[in-house]
């Protein structure tokens, strides 16, 4: 009998990403930022700046893309900040919800409050070809080109949950003078799918320079603490510094389906998964680190008792050190911060971590060090890592596998 046509298994198209054979047109290498729209923009840029040590990049005034007059008259000269802990413009991003509610007064999905979440691709060519094959793939896309303040290349999407998915390549580096992009240079923005080839931001500089615009024309956030905390040899103005961040921890209506969203459409890789409080939950990388994103049952929320309006739990921060980490928890807390303890089981990975709530009553996750996932795959048993004290976390510990492992943090401190 001869198989029809329906019967017959198709081969799985390939893409050559860099001269290697894939399944999708790229490969994302990284979470690389991410971002909340908040009730009290004020209150959060305090927490996340003051307390925590992101530094602001730019800030960006909405009013001029609103039409409600009310709202315009409501919100301020800066209605939103990108944030950074490096070199990167931006790692965190803060908007003010009610300018977020106003340019989209129409969300479907309200309890979104996520306003992106980045993955990092290596190329220009890569956020090209997502945006096809987002098409291709019947991915609701939002939108292609090129944005500033940031000046990153990229391809918005939506998750099945709702939740904006951002390729992204080439954000705007920040160097030691700590100046941002002058907006003078913000003339080559695209609002489409640019074509190929583009110039290389070298040339770009080099054209500002050449029509007499200066670098210090560019926004600088100076600070206004005083650095008196010895941290591993440099003086800064909090007992730990911020060396990356990520993982983000969701709630979503069907883990299954997001889940295979993450690992067709987006190519992440599944960890492992597990049942937290009898609900499952399923964890994904991006490169080596055990998790990048954790999707979670949305009816752990209630269970949890964490922010029942928004679908999300946490978001991770790393700090340099295991003996940063301790003194971070200690500032936070001297800060006022609310400590929130939650089940072990929503970490995996992490060896030690503590939970904070931030004013908007999102969490964030402080941690040092995550095991890493190898070629084969494979999970680290728990039986083979040290008991650990989370009571009253020792002042050292022994160290494991993965204790220095990871991508490393190329500064500078902030």
């Amino acid at each position: 009998m001869k198989p029809s046509a329906s019967t017959i298994q198709q081969p799985q198209r390939t893409y050559s990403v860099g001269g290697v054979k894939l399944p999708r047109p790229f490969q994302i290498r990284r979470l690389g930022h991410f971002g909340y729209n908040v009730r009290d923009l004020q209150a959060c840029l305090k927490f996340y700046r003051d307390v925590l040590g992101f530094r602001i990049s730019d800030p960006i005034d909405f009013r001029p893309m609103i039409d409600d007059v009310a709202v315009k008259a409501a919100l301020g000269e800066h209605s939103g900040y990108f944030m950074r802990h490096s070199g990167d413009h931006h790692s965190f991003v803060l908007f003010d919800k009610r300018a977020m509610d106003a340019r989209r007064p129409n969300n479907p999905f309200p309890e979104v409050l996520v306003n992106q979440i980045t993955w990092q691709v290596n190329s220009l060519e890569e956020v090209v070809d997502a945006a096809r094959y987002f098409e291709d793939k019947d991915v609701p896309r939002l939108r292609s080109g090129r944005d500033t303040p940031g000046s990153n290349w990229h391809t918005y999407g939506f998750d099945p949950d709702g939740h904006i998915v951002e390729v992204y390549y080439g954000i705007e580096q920040i160097g030691w003078d700590g100046y941002s992009k002058p907006r003078s240079m913000y003339d080559r923005g695209f609002r489409e799918v640019p074509p190929l080839p583009q110039i290389c931001e070298q040339e770009e500089v080099i054209a500002a320079l050449d029509k007499k615009i200066s670098p210090a024309d560019g926004y600088v956030d100076r600070g206004v603490d005083v650095a008196k905390y010895e941290v591993q040899g440099i003086l800064l103005p909090r007992p730990f510094v911020v060396t990356a961040i990520g993982p983000l921890k969701l709630f979503v209506g069907d883990v299954e389906v997001a889940s295979r969203f993450y690992r067709e459409r987006l190519g992440l890789s599944v960890t492992e998964e597990r049942s937290v409080e009898g609900c499952r939950a399923t964890f994904l990388r991006a490169g080596g680190e055990h998790h990048s994103i954790a999707l979670f049952d949305i009816a752990l929320r209630e269970r949890l008792g964490v922010r029942a309006d928004s679908t999300t739990l946490s978001f991770g921060v790393r700090v340099g050190s295991y003996a940063q980490l301790r003194a971070a928890a200690a500032w936070l807390t001297a800060a006022g911060a609310r400590r929130v303890d939650l089940p072990s089981e929503i970490s995996p990975g992490l060896r030690y971590s503590v939970f904070f709530e931030d004013p908007d009553n999102h969490l964030v996750e402080l941690y040092s060090e995550m095991d890493q996932v190898g070629w084969d795959g494979r999970v680290r048993e728990p039986s083979l890592l040290p008991n650990r004290d989370v009571q009253t976390w020792p002042e050292s510990i022994e160290p494991v596998g993965s204790t220095f492992l990871g991508e490393p943090f190329f500064g500078p401190m902030l």
